[in-house]
């Protein structure tokens, strides 16, 4: 039987954990860096802001005001 070598297995290790750590250190420690890739990425994009709703009060005058309309017609 051969003996176990994880020299492999520790190299495999070490990129996985150093990689992560490198590329946020080398990104995320900028802010102009890490401003431009959320904007590059931006995973919600929001609408620009619409008229806001009419209130209670002014949707009880538009049906009154409908009401008024068909019982004319």
């Amino acid at each position: 039987m051969t003996k176990p070598r994880y020299g492999l297995e520790v190299f495999k290790f070490a990129v996985y954990v150093s990689v992560p750590i490198f590329l946020t250190v080398t990104f995320a420690a900028n802010p102009v860096n890490l401003e431009s890739i959320i904007r590059r990425h931006a995973y919600v994009v929001y609408p620009p802001e619409g008229p806001k709703p009419p209130t209670a009060a002014e949707m009880r005058k538009i049906v009154e005001a409908n009401k008024k309309k068909k019982l004319r017609d």
